[in-house]
């Protein structure tokens, strides 16, 4: 008997479906636990070489070879003004690609000013949620942020290098240098520190101010209509 009902209790579920009455289902201890990879995939991806070396290497060229022809342009030519000119062209691109393709690739941040209707001049900071495939990773942000910091440094000293030494001439280049690239600087750590969230609200009050003559405009064809119309019925 014991044996018998051990076998029942081990080996059988309960009453045979053929009596009508439910099967009890079997307890186990095992659970079914789902593993998410999705965080693992998305550090190796930010661990990852470098995707997007044409952007990284515009980002150093530039701002590097305006160094280097600053170093040694007198090994290359006498010209004054020819050194002149190379290096403020460089620059002026180095500039123009960090703002507009190097920071939004790179390390997805981008600034810009834009001009209302009245002639007030607005910053916009923003700071974008790019998705996992196209992030970047941590080589390019470093390599962003070290070339953005150090280079001002260098014309930094440049400047108080070519003040020393009297040099005078040079020393507007000099200026040129530290104003452009301490441009991108200064915009560059708004978009990270939060600037988007204070030019946010600016930026709301000048779609609030654009929208301020169109209401004004309604108004006042709205209160020469109910004029004619009052003309009309008297």
């Amino acid at each position: 008997r014991c044996g018998a009902a051990g076998g029942r209790r081990r080996g059988s579920p309960g009453p045979s479906p053929l009596t009508g009455s439910p099967p009890q289902a079997l307890v186990d201890d095992t659970e079914d636990v789902s593993l998410d990879f999705g965080s693992e995939e998305e550090l190796a991806l930010r661990k990852a070489k470098i995707r997007h070396p044409l952007a990284t290497f515009f980002h150093l060229f530039f701002r590097v070879s305006a160094i280097i022809t600053y170093l040694f342009c007198d090994w290359f030519s006498n010209s004054f003004v020819a050194c002149f000119v190379t290096i403020l062209l460089l620059l002026s691109f180095d500039f123009w690609s960090v703002k507009n393709v190097t920071g939004r690739l790179l390390v997805g941040l981008r600034w810009w000013n834009q001009i209302d209707e009245d002639g007030k001049s607005h910053w916009v900071f923003e700071a974008k949620r790019v998705p996992t495939i196209a992030a970047s990773t941590e080589a390019e942000a470093r390599i962003f942020w070290l070339g953005l910091i150090i280079c001002p440094v260098i014309w930094t000293v440049f400047f108080f290098s070519t003040l020393f030494s009297l040099k005078l001439k040079w020393l507007a280049l000099v200026i040129a240098g530290i104003s452009l690239q301490t441009a991108n600087l200064y915009g560059y750590i708004h978009c990270k520190l939060g600037g988007q969230k204070s030019i946010s609200r600016v930026t709301s009050r000048f779609f609030v101010t654009a929208d301020v003559p169109k209401r004004q405009t309604r108004r006042i064809s709205e209160d020469r209509i109910e004029e004619h119309g009052k003309t009309g019925t008297r």
